[in-house]
């Protein structure tokens, strides 16, 4: 940790322009795939900035860490709740690792929280809104104003997941032929968050504070990120459609009034079937990653586990698309 907080000083002290020295340096739970550390950054005045560094496990390093902070900085721009990067990059030698370094904003990320908490109460009513709001912002962002987007064949990248496992799943494997069979017509690009969900979305008593995880930003349908919103796996037990705290109606109006567009709720079902469908493969794909030796991770393990819940959850929406 001292060799981590050498390198985060020289890092900041470059973007800041004055010296700092690291203090309460502590890595966070939770996130399967990077790591997520807390920490103030001490000018020689004592004055404190709060900080994040986000960078990939050392032992399993990516690339895409400049996309991902150039896709935040463009959405705070676009009026989209979020933290003003410091510092990023996809070269390892600064921190050992591709990363990102971005101002500490405080709230709650843990759903079965924002669902529960009492202090989220007078909130909760309003969240579905706001993030149909925000999604609108995300989409109004020009795609060529974020360089290195991927637009990538949905459906082509989750035939590729299910064919590199030998145990074949039935129902994800239906659900990827209703897809194919009912896929919507092709719209223009925008920019798509991904993996905008109950989970990535930092929260306060006052609402949203900021849109978390960018690593799947692309190019694509805006209402992929509708669709994924809706998943039954980020209701977190919740009744409500949207996240677990709120309606379609409430999600839609929001987006509408600030996009512009019209929603069609059937592309928006579409979407909500591939989410399902893309994250039982995500499941399995992360249980690989520590059953190989890639990446030894007791979250990895109990995420694979929940494969079978999305192969459910799969069966469940095909047949309320089959009785609609």
């Amino acid at each position: 940790m001292a060799d981590l907080a050498a390198q985060l000083g020289a890092v900041v002290t470059d973007a800041l322009g004055e010296g700092v020295t690291i203090d309460a340096l502590e890595q966070l739970t939770g996130g399967a795939s990077r790591q997520t550390w807390s920490f103030d950054a001490v000018s020689a005045s004592g004055a404190r900035h709060p900080l994040i560094l986000r960078r990939d496990p050392p032992e399993a390093p990516r690339t895409g860490m400049s996309v991902e902070a150039r896709a935040i900085t463009a959405a705070r721009q676009a009026g989209v709740p979020e933290p003003a990067v410091i510092a990023f990059g996809d070269d390892a030698a600064a921190l050992g690792a591709p990363f990102i370094v971005m101002e500490r904003v405080e709230g709650e990320t843990l759903p079965r929280r924002i669902l529960r908490d009492e202090r989220f109460a007078a909130v909760r009513p309003r969240l579905a809104e706001q993030c149909g709001e925000i999604l609108a912002r995300i989409h109004g962002i020009a795609p060529d104003s974020v360089p290195g987007l991927a637009r990538p064949d949905v459906l082509a990248e989750l035939r590729h997941t299910f064919d590199a496992y030998e145990d074949a799943s039935p129902a994800l494997e239906l659900g990827l032929r209703w897809l194919a069979e009912n896929r919507p017509p092709a719209v223009d690009d925008t920019v798509v968050h991904g993996d905008f969900r109950n989970g990535n979305l930092l929260v306060g008593p006052d609402g949203i504070r900021a849109v978390l995880d960018w690593e799947l930003v692309h190019r694509g349908d805006p209402m992929e990120d509708l669709g994924y919103l809706c998943v039954r796996a980020w209701r977190f037990g919740g009744e409500a459609p949207v996240g677990g705290f709120g309606s379609y109606e409430g999600l839609f109006r929001g987006y509408e009034r600030v996009s512009g567009r019209r929603v069609d709720r059937e592309v928006v079902r579409w979407w909500e079937v591939y989410g399902t469908v893309w994250w039982g493969g995500m499941c399995l794909d992360q249980a690989w990653r520590h059953l190989s030796g890639e990446e030894r991770s007791i979250e990895l393990a109990a995420i694979g586990r929940r494969a079978w819940e999305q192969e459910y959850d799969v069966l469940l929406a095909l047949e309320e698309r089959a009785a609609a």
